[in-house]
């Protein structure tokens, strides 16, 4: 594998990896080698291989480096240095240190070797102190699972206070190894078998990456050893009362005595395999899920029709689409609780409801598959009036409302049917009545919805389509001095829909607090 850079006016623009010269050639595209890459050794050379893979990352500003003091993020920090130094990287690096005080006083002497660390490279370093055991108990959660929760949520903290687009995250190829067999155990499907996805996006526009998913952990004892560079060891990772750790050094070492080739390498391929597959089924998934689901604050209600008409694998995505938009992780979800939601949406059984790790509930209303919030997290329904700014940002409740105005063009409606969700719209800014309001219901509302000519009562309107009771209570009308022109995230009016006679657009953008 040669790695080849792009330049252009004598700057480097971006790495990119082929078998041979003459390929790169034979695309048209001017290369030149970049005599630095023979100054990285095998292991640097072999990560520079695999992120140049990811063309959007290496045009970053800042890219976040997640670093505990283990052997693995500390072959990260040396590894992405070395790139950054001899031209590889164009992204500042960031380091940052999450002390989760649980080892007395180890934590603290991880967090002055990472800050060390960091400062022989001349490299910024933020560190954060989290309390661990109480947001563990607080959320009656294992301390593992409250661990990656607030270690993720700091670090996305990090990255944003600090411009950085990508947060890079020290899993290697035994991690990929251990996250399969973990979910085997507990029961998994195609989504699970994918294993550690060596790029993930967040909201907020933030996505991870794991450069070293390249590697297996001898290598990188190996390249330590090789540049003579200490790390940390946690002597909790020894510990076989963690599930982890009894995966790490009781059953894979057995496994791998009655395995003809790697284990670690044979999940390796299956979970490439796996991922390709996963990503189809996301791809179907995420363009049917605006159109099936009705989502509001609360709640999400899938049309049951739709869904039941789905493969099982994308039935398993819109499942945790929904979830997604609640705010429930999945890592906790299991072979189990899918196979009680499929029940759920196949038999009509009133009343019946299941609970989800975190609290968050599902049951089946009408014809509708529902998914909830915890009760104890459910906010209480908007009342009240507020006036839209236009242009700008208004407040309602839990509410956030964006309004923009701008004129219509082809590319813009391409853009806009890209973006297309139940909380993004657009009206004919000409058809409008200023001023516009943001609202609850209010008895005897009425309006056009798109489609139909006449108006319909919206408490009719809702009932015949079926619109759970819990939903209804969290709907915002957005109307204008003569007519309801949104009832969200249900329907917009006929009477201030865009046609191909409209000039200027009202977008408007709706979020939760």
């Amino acid at each position: 594998m040669f790695l080849l850079r792009a330049w252009v006016e004598n700057r480097p623009v971006f790495i990119y990896p082929v078998k041979s010269p003459a390929i790169a050639f034979a695309r048209g595209t001017h290369y030149s080698f970049h005599h630095g890459f023979e100054m990285l050794n095998e292991f640097e050379k072999t990560v520079a291989d695999f992120i140049a893979a990811f063309g959007s990352f290496n045009e970053a500003q800042r890219v976040l480096l997640a670093v505990s003091g283990g052997a693995d993020s500390t072959s990260l920090l040396h590894a992405m240095h070395a790139l950054k130094n001899h031209g590889f990287l164009r992204p500042d690096l960031i380091c940052a240190h999450i002390n989760h005080q649980l080892r007395i006083p180890d934590a603290a002497t991880d967090e002055k070797f990472v800050v060390s660390q960091a400062e022989k490279l001349s490299l910024p370093v933020i560190t954060r102190k989290i309390d661990v055991r109480w947001f563990a108990q607080q959320n009656k959660l294992s301390i593992e699972t409250a661990a990656r929760m607030l270690r993720i949520r700091h670090l996305q903290e990090i990255a944003k206070a600090n411009d950085c687009d990508w947060i890079a995250i020290a899993h290697q190829k035994n991690d990929n190894a251990e996250t399969i067999i973990h979910r085997l155990l507990r029961g998994t499907g195609f989504r699970g078998l994918a294993g550690i996805w060596p790029v993930r996006n967040f909201a907020g526009n933030i996505s991870f990456i794991r450069p070293l998913l390249c590697v297996t952990r001898d290598r990188i004892i190996d390249y330590l050893k090789s540049r003579d560079l200490r790390w940390r060891t946690d002597r909790t990772n020894y510990d076989c009362r963690y599930k982890r750790n009894f995966l790490r050094h009781k059953l894979i070492p057995q496994l791998q005595k009655n395995c003809a080739g790697s284990i670690v390498e044979t999940l390796y391929e299956l979970s490439a395999v796996a991922q390709r597959f996963q990503g189809k089924v996301e791809n179907l998934a995420g363009e049917l899920w605006p159109r099936i689901a009705e989502a509001c604050q609360n709640t999400v209600a899938l049309d049951l029709q739709v869904f039941l008409n789905q493969p099982q694998p994308v039935q398993v995505e819109l499942i945790c689409l929904s979830l997604a938009f609640l705010g429930c992780g999945q890592g906790n979800l299991t072979q189990r609780h899918f196979e009680k939601i499929f029940e759920l949406a196949k038999q009509n059984v009133g009343g019946r409801k299941i609970t989800l790790p975190g609290g968050f509930r599902t049951w089946r209303e009408y014809e509708n598959l529902i998914f909830a919030l915890p009760r104890k997290q459910t906010v209480p329904a908007v009342s009240g009036e507020v006036i839209l700014e236009i242009p700008n940002l208004t407040k309602f409740g839990n509410y956030s409302i964006e309004a923009k105005v701008f004129s219509i063009t082809q590319n813009s409606f391409e853009e806009f049917k890209a973006s297309k969700t139940p909380f993004v719209e657009w009206f004919d800014f000409d058809k409008l009545q200023l001023p516009l309001v943001v609202r609850s219901r209010r008895i005897g509302d009425k309006f056009v919805p798109l489609g139909l000519k006449s108006q319909k009562k919206l408490g009719k309107f809702l009932t015949l389509a079926k619109m759970p009771s819990q939903a209804r209570r969290e709907l915002l009308v957005i109307a204008d001095s003569a007519k309801i022109i949104w009832l969200c995230p249900v329907r917009i009016s006929e009477l201030a829909k865009v046609t191909p006679q409209t000039s200027k657009i009202l977008q408007l953008q709706i979020s939760v607090l």
